[in-house]
């Protein structure tokens, strides 16, 4: 992951009526490629910084939150700027609201998070070349064996183990 202050990590929708920070570096970033994905942002992925709802600030603006459903079957929760509607972040049913994803491109230097690991590769669209230096699977993978030591202890105290 790239390194940077928290001060650097702020974002919003696209007509500046949302905006928030970051107040911690994401614990993974994700690029998925399944269909799903795909067909929520209207691309080839989505681009989304995994890190704790209590580090994202809401500094102002007003969200709509609107359930969605997965592939899963369980859902999620985008959250949108009631104006534009543009997604910020969202809340996958199976993490609960202890977790967000942060959709990167919301982000005001989006190249600061690139992605940890490419997801669900096996429908990813064959025009779209994944860097060799970046751990990629075709379906999805234990975070236990990818994730940096201090991002599982987060994730293990936001469990409350």
């Amino acid at each position: 992951m790239s390194e940077y202050t928290e001060y650097e990590l702020t974002g919003g929708c696209a007509c500046s009526a949302v905006r928030y920070r970051l107040t911690a570096r994401p614990l993974f970033v994700h690029c998925c490629h399944c269909y799903w994905c795909q067909r929520e942002s209207g691309s080839a992925f989505a681009l989304n910084a995994m890190i704790e709802a209590h580090q994202v600030e809401l500094l102002h603006g007003e969200l709509e939150l609107i359930d969605t459903p997965t592939n899963s079957g369980r859902g999620q929760k985008f959250s949108r700027c009631s104006l534009c509607h543009v997604a910020v972040w969202s809340n996958y049913a199976g993490a609960g609201d202890k977790l967000r994803f942060v959709r990167v491109g919301s982000l005001d230097d989006p190249y600061l998070v690139p992605p940890d690991i490419h997801i669900y590769t096996a429908s990813k669209q064959p025009w779209v070349e994944i860097p060799d230096n970046v751990p990629a699977v075709s379906g999805y993978y234990d975070y236990r064996k990818l994730w940096p030591e201090d991002s599982q202890r987060r994730l293990q105290a936001l469990k409350g183990n």
